[in-house]
């Protein structure tokens, strides 16, 4: 199987050309050649029509191309003909599309009044118990067929009116016969998606898009490799477009990093045609971070040099981290093996952090790039190594962007039969100028985190960030992020929507407050239901909106509390963390004195 041409070579996937609205009169065409398409998501209530423009017309403002808007209901779907329609009065065509979950019926009145409808396959025709049954051939085409009735006059409707479809698969909200047939995996997110493609195109319909969407960029990487891959298989005309994003990503620097890693390295290897960034955050800050992540794609992939190898040096549908021998990298820290993925830093910003580190502190260097025993080498070139524990890395200078020589490097170990471990860089050439920060920050994470993705690495260097105590901290954060070393909370928080029941923004700055100091917990923010429970499955506690001003706390998916009132819950939420001994007292801060 195959996702992209080559894994050393940029070329677009080609995709079939799918019209939103009028692409005359703000309307869009996505796929093809066109570019990739930036889009966002209102986050106020439906109901609240004049809110609901204003918000559209400030993400208009900032270059957003598809605005999204929940419709929980029947009711907040027939007030999209007002929103709309004020929309036009106003000038602004963009294009909107419907958010259904649950609702069928709230998709065909949707339907009447938007250009795109949004359905899940895990909730749009099923319901969702986490009940565990096994279904025979019999049963599971009887529930196909159910799916079929239940989904076809959308389908139907859609062809009618013109409109385009997104079937979103998220990880978080697979059906039950999903999840008791593939299990909570990404090949069942594909079938969950290619069963209601299949409807549509039973009827011809083709005006559709994919989306795979998962709070761990590993897990939305390897959706969306299998998705393409499986299209390669199904034929030629199976080229439907792909819509990015990493779901609940959290707010700033670590959602933007999350997103980074996600969309960024498929970008890269050519896949995707319209984006969004989910922030915890105002909409039109979305934007800004799609449009400087996309600037970045055409320096970090080859486009230019072409490349002999074939074939993947990694498995790109099952990550597993390469397998290197443990070496010492200093006197006190070892790598590759068992070993954790370990941070190095260059001599400059060592004498900068050096004095301000603590005894206790998780956030150091942990080597010296100057220091190191490290064979630099140029992987365009035929070269000899003749000890596997031998470090080694990416040369500086090489004509290549870094993902694409440091996945050369790893086929031409492979070839000579060595596993030596690698360092990787975020970088093998300098600017003449000091990138901006929010610009080295995506970029350190789109190289880097591609390659941990694909299981390579064993040691990371960041040097594009300039400042000292900010690249040690990057290279931490792109770790965590990545799923492959864990130093402090980590947060799962969904972006604001029509159907948040609580302020997302203030209550997650409130629990960041209270728990940001525990290290290796999982905690999962989300606003309703939709995704709660199943996206939050790998968190340790979840904070869930349950109804108005009331809060469900879980373990796991587990639901434990509920109906909390709003001002209570993260004091609850943090007993329930005692309850089960993974609190720990923050330290008390230390008194700063001044001269």
């Amino acid at each position: 199987m195959r996702y992209c041409e080559s894994p050393f070579f940029y070329q677009r996937r080609q995709t079939r050309e799918i019209v939103i609205g009028d692409p005359n009169n703000g309307g869009v065409i996505m796929g093809g050649n066109h570019p990739v398409v930036r889009q966002s998501m209102l986050t106020c209530d439906t109901m609240d029509t004049a809110l609901s423009v204003k918000q559209t017309l400030e993400l208009v403002a900032v270059g957003c191309q598809l605005v999204r808007i929940t419709a929980p209901t029947v009711k907040d779907a027939a007030n999209l003909q007002n929103i709309v329609a004020e929309l036009r009065a106003q000038g602004c065509n963009v294009p909107i599309v419907a958010d259904i979950h649950f609702k069928p019926d709230a998709a065909m009145e949707a339907i009447k009044w938007v250009e795109v409808v949004r359905v899940n396959p895990g909730n749009y025709a099923d319901s969702k118990k986490f009940a565990i049954k096994e279904y025979n051939d019999e049963q599971y085409a009887e529930e196909l067929k159910r799916i079929e009735e239940k989904f076809t006059p959308l389908v139907l409707e859609a062809k009618r009116l013109k409109r385009c479809l997104r079937i979103g698969t998220n990880h978080g909200s697979l059906s039950d016969r999903i999840m008791n047939r593939y299990g909570d995996t990404p090949l069942g997110m594909v079938e969950s998606a290619l069963e209601f493609a299949r409807i549509c195109r039973q009827h011809d319909f083709h005006n559709f898009k994919f989306s795979m969407k998962s709070s761990n960029p590993k897990v939305m990487i390897e959706c969306y490799r299998l998705l393409v891959a499986r299209f390669y298989e199904l034929g030629a005309d199976w080229n439907y477009p792909v819509h990015l994003g990493v779901t609940e990503a959290g707010e700033g620097e670590d959602g933007r990093i999350k997103s980074a890693i996600g969309i960024g390295s498929l970008l890269c290897d050519g896949l995707g045609d319209t984006i969004r960034v989910s922030l915890t955050e105002d909409s039109p800050r979305e934007i800004e971070v799609c449009t400087d992540l996309l600037a970045q794609i055409p320096l970090l992939s080859n486009s230019k040099v072409k490349i002999s190898e074939t074939g993947f040096p990694f498995d790109p549908f099952h990550f597993e981290k390469r397998e290197t021998p443990e070496i010492e990298l200093n006197e006190n820290i070892k790598c590759g093996g068992e070993q954790l993925i370990r941070v190095v830093v260059t001599r400059a910003t060592w004498d900068k952090v050096a004095p301000q580190i603590r005894p206790r502190d998780d956030v150091r260097p942990e080597a010296v790039y100057e220091d190191l025993n490290i064979f630099e080498i140029d992987p365009t070139t035929d070269f000899e190594i003749n000890c596997e524990t031998q470090l080694v890395t990416v040369k500086d200078g090489v004509n290549l962007p870094a993902i694409t020589a440091f996945r050369l490097l790893v086929a031409k170990l492979k070839k000579l039969g060595r596993n030596n471990p690698i360092l990787l860089k975020d970088c093998l050439s300098f600017e003449p100028v000091p990138l901006e920060p929010k610009i080295a920050l995506l970029r350190a994470s789109v190289v880097i985190g591609a390659l941990l993705a694909d299981g390579i690495g064993d040691a990371i260097l960041v040097r594009g960030e300039v400042g000292g105590g900010q690249s040690l901290r990057l290279a931490y954060n792109i770790l965590q992020a990545a799923g492959c070393r864990s130093f402090k909370t980590d947060y799962v928080a969904c972006p604001s929507c029509g159907r948040t029941l609580f302020n997302l923004q203030t209550v997650t700055a409130r629990i960041k407050a209270r728990t940001e100091h525990l290290k290796g917990v999982k905690i999962a923010i989300m606003g309703c239901i939709v995704n709660g429970p199943g996206e939050m499955a790998d968190a340790d506690f979840g904070y869930v909106g349950g109804a108005p001003n009331k809060i469900n706390l879980y373990v796991g998916k587990t639901p434990i509390k509920f109906n909390i009132p709003e001002a209570e819950a993260v004091e609850r939420l943090v007993d329930l963390i005692k309850e089960h001994n993974k609190w720990v007292e923050p330290e008390a801060k230390e008194a700063t004195t001044h001269p």
